[in-house]
């Protein structure tokens, strides 16, 4: 069953380009693994502080073997100090 993941990243002050440059580093890699349907990288409109991820997974089996992946490892490295909260990371299926 597909899985739906909504991650959440909010720049420490200053950090919002660091942010930026990871995410966008992130998404090729991630955008060629088989499991992967599809992932975006997106920033509020209201808040510049603010990114979020969203991708589709063919399953959660997809999803994990993502998490271990050296070029997610890696995101995961550079992101966490640039943010000012612990990861916020949801994995969701459609409500109907």
């Amino acid at each position: 069953m597909e899985l739906f993941i909504f991650a959440r990243f909010h720049a420490r002050e200053h950090q919002e380009q660091g942010v930026a440059a990871a995410l966008r580093d992130m998404l090729g890699p991630v955008r060629v693994e088989s499991g992967c349907l599809t992932i975006g990288a997106f920033r509020s409109t209201r808040d510049p502080r603010l990114f979020f991820i969203h991708s589709r997974w063919v399953d959660e089996e997809a999803f994990d073997r993502h998490a271990t992946l050296p070029h997610t490892v890696k995101f995961l490295e550079s992101v966490r100090p640039l943010i000012d909260h612990e990861l916020d990371v949801a994995r969701t299926r459609p409500v109907g």
